[in-house]
This record gives structure tokens, sequence and C-alpha cells, in this order.
């Protein structure tokens, strides 16, 4: 087998295949005994037709049954001896092939392509790194939301107040009151003062009570386009939060003494989520810089199939989801991962990174003595060969990227949290 490669360019191949007579006479030989089982000839059992007739009447259909049951194993064979492995099907063309003569055909695929590293020397990256200024406010939040988790719920019976939570029906009515068939929300809870119960409609809440009923203005789209609604009012709750002091400390951290130190644990706590925070998008930014850097080219074929793998995943959350908005959606996120792929495979050739059965089995031994508590269910979860493999990927990423940060130039920026609240009342609004 004559086999010849050719690069179209990083990542397409065509391969030319030409294969002589006598190495694949015997293979036609078999092709013919095949044929000769499933042809009906008037005179003859099937299989014992005489192989001149066979030729004589036949040669045309055996030559292409050849051909279509044997490109596919020629090419295959040509791929191993030239040690290649395609990301997608081949694409046949320029097939030539006669009885007692050359078999020749071509393929054209796509590959990995190999990325080409920069040459790696200091400040080539260029990153910024948030730095999370807390303040009191943060404090106040997070103890807020404790007090909400261990909130009392009770039943009033003289009005609504702002803050309530109402038990409703929500029935929209036509401009005459009438109610819409088939547009009844039942047992909804509604928050008084709570967007969309917020301006008008509140005003309408307030005071309510059991079997009430009162005109509102609801959003019932995207656009925020406003329907009228009927609320009957089924059931007025309130949140009775436990006081901020000692014996809520308590029953929050049993191990602060007092509500001082409780603030302290909770500002700790505080800063090491966003500098969590601040490490997950450090890592992001060093990856992005990096592709950046090198933009690589990858086979169109990767970044369908990728796509594929997620809408597939979506869909088997969401049945209704329109596929191809979600390809528009996915396909930048799909292609930065494909790229980082690539050159991250780079670095894992070029420095010869390995992850050990010995690594893996100190990492689980690690988190079981930061979570003692939990000993026996981490070693449950890493018995799991797919859990064991990810996290092989996780510290293979602990790897590249404290190889990145040694020619990354990092510039530090500090936000103060409030910003990121008034970001969020903006987005809100």
């Amino acid at each position: 087998m004559d086999i010849k490669l050719k690069e179209i360019n990083s990542y397409g191949r065509e391969v030319m295949i030409d294969l002589p007579w006598n190495e694949i006479e015997q293979d036609f030989e078999k092709a013919i005994r095949k044929f000769s089982k499933r042809v009906k000839l008037p005179g003859f059992r099937p299989g014992k037709i005489p192989r001149k007739v066979l030729m004589n009447q036949f040669k045309p259909s055996i030559e292409a049954d050849f051909i279509e049951n044997s490109v596919n194993n020629y090419y295959l064979k040509a791929l191993k001896e030239k040690e290649i492995v395609p990301v997608n099907m081949g694409s046949v063309r320029d097939v030539n092939f006669n009885h007692g003569e050359n078999f020749k055909f071509k393929v054209t695929f796509e590959v990995e392509p190999q990325i080409k590293l920069p040459r790696m020397k200091k400040n080539l990256l260029k990153v910024e790194k948030t730095k999370y200024v807390c303040d009191a406010d943060d404090i106040d939040l997070a103890i807020e939301e404790v007090r909400n988790g261990h909130a009392e719920v009770k039943t009033i019976e003289d009005g609504a107040q702002s803050g309530d939570f109402i038990v409703c029906d929500l029935q929209e009515v036509d401009n005459s009151g009438i109610p819409i068939i088939g547009k009844k929300l039942e047992t909804r809870y509604v928050k008084v003062g709570q967007p969309p119960f917020d301006n008008e409609n509140e005003k309408k809440l307030l005071g309510v009570k059991p079997n009430d009923s009162v005109k509102v203005m609801v959003p019932i789209d995207e656009k925020n386009s406003l329907s009228n609604f009927e609320l009957s009012v089924k059931n007025v709750e309130r949140q009775i939060l436990p006081e901020l002091n000692d014996e809520f400390v308590k029953l929050a951290d049993p191990k602060s003494k007092d509500l001082s130190e409780y603030r302290e644990k909770v500002k700790e706590n505080l800063d090491k989520a966003y500098a969590n925070r601040s490490d997950e998008a450090f890592n992001q930014n060093i990856c992005d810089a990096m592709i950046e850097k090198i933009n690589p080219e990858f086979p169109p074929s990767m970044a369908e199939s990728y796509l594929k793998h997620i809408i597939e995943d979506i869909s088997k959350n969401n049945s209704e989801v329109d596929k191809d908005k979600a390809k528009e959606i996915y396909k930048p996120m799909a292609e930065r991962n494909l790229k980082w792929y690539l050159i991250r495979s780079a670095i894992i050739q070029s420095q010869s990174f390995e992850i050990s059965k010995e690594d893996i089995s100190n990492e689980i031994e690690d988190r079981k003595k930061i979570n003692p508590d939990h000993a026996k269910d981490i070693d449950n979860y890493f018995k799991k060969p797919s859990n064991r493999s990810r996290l092989s990927d996780d510290l293979m990423e602990k790897n590249i990227l404290a190889y990145l940060k040694e020619f990354t130039k990092i510039k530090e920026v500090k936000l103060a949290t409030k910003d990121l609240r008034k970001q969020s009342e903006v987005k809100s609004t």
C-alpha cells in the first residue's frame, strides 16, 4: 500500500491511498464469493455460480460492492500505519478501481492541530487580579440571611404589612373583569413590596386579610407587558426574625462566645469567599490571556461535536429548548473551551506533566483531613472512577496554571463590595 499524506492546513489532512492489484486480489476474490451467495441466477444454486459467469454478468456490481465494503478497511489500515487519529468521519473522493488494476482513492479528514507555544518568558502574559474589599454592610447582609433562615413564620389576621407574604390565587381577567379561562395561577406566594407587587400594587395589598380580593397589574411576558389579575387572599404570613443578640449567636454559631466574635467569623468567611471568587476569575483570565496570545485554529468538526453535546445535555433538562437559539448562545463558549483544550494539551506535552495515582490519593487524604467529619463520604465519592478522573483533571489544571503564573505579570485591582451591590441594583431595575 502506497500512502501519501498531505497537510491542507493546521488541522485538515488528505490521505492518498494506492493499492497494487497483487495486494488486493485475494480480498477481491472474497468479494466475488460473498456476491455469489446473494445473487440468484436460473440453473444455479446460491453460492455455486461459476466465477467466470459471475464476472461476465455482474462485474460492475461486484466492483462497486468491493469498493463500498473495502474503502473504510484500507483507510483505517493507512491511518494505523501512519499513526493518525482523526477527529471526524473522513470524506472519500476520487475513487478509481477496475478489476486487475490498482485501487486508488483519497480521503480528507480533520485532526487535532499541533499548537506551537510561544517562547515562555517573564511577563509574557499581563493579567488583572481583583481584590475585593468587604465592608460592614456585607457582614450585616450575611447575618440577615442567617436570621431569615431561622425566622418563625406567623399567620397574620389583622392585615398585611410591607414585607409580609400573601398566599393567594391569581386569576387573569379581561378589561371588563371577566375571568379568562385557563389563566389561573393557584396557591402562589407573593411578597408585599417586592416587584411586581410594589408601588401601586403594594398600596392595594396593604391591610388585606384572608378571603379579601384585590385587582392588580402583573407582567405576563419578557417584555413586561401588563395584564389585569384578581388576587384572592388565602392567608397572610409574616416572618418573625430572631433578635440580634447573644441568644441568636448561640443558635447561629455555638462556637462564638458573643455577637462581636460572631461578626468577626462572618467577616473571615466573607473574605475567604471573595478570595475564592477572585482566584477563580484570575485563573480564567490567565487562560483567556493565553488563548488571546496564541488564538489557535481548531477543527470545525470538533466545535460542532462539542456544541452538540452541550445542547444534548441542556435538552435532557428542558425538552422544549430552542436548539438553534441555544447553539448561538453557547457557540462562543464552545469555541473558547476548545482553544483552551488545545493549548492545555500542548503545555502538558511540552512540560511532560503527569498526575500519578499517588497524587490523587494524597489529594483525597488532604481533603479528608480538612473535613474529618465527612471522611467516609469523601472515600465513597472517589471510589467512582469518573470522580477520580475529574480529580485528576483538576490537579492537572492546577499544575498548568501554576506553570503559567511564572510568566504572568499580575496587576492587582481593588474593588469595594459596595460597588458590586450598586451594580446588582442597576441590573435589577
